[in-house]
């Protein structure tokens, strides 16, 4: 398989993975605050905040990935 496909793939599963375990805790923690509360749960505005930031993050994880791996091994 292509190096840099190979990346691709790996950078994606990589972000998928960080975006999955990153939504996961913050949605435990807004659980957390409205049974503590007595509301219905959901993300306020910096969860919302750094959710779109590990996004736009997690975008640019695979592409990187492929060149790194791309240059190491192609």
């Amino acid at each position: 398989m292509n190096p840099a496909l190979q990346g691709l793939l790996i950078g994606l599963a990589v972000a998928l993975f960080l975006l999955a375990v990153d939504y996961l805790h913050l949605r435990k923690g807004a659980h957390e605050r409205a049974k503590r509360l007595r509301l219905t749960p959901h993300f306020d505005d910096t969860e919302r905040r750094r959710i779109a930031s590990v996004m736009r993050f997690c975008l640019c994880v695979p592409p990187a990935f492929a060149i790194f791996f791309w240059w190491i091994w192609g």
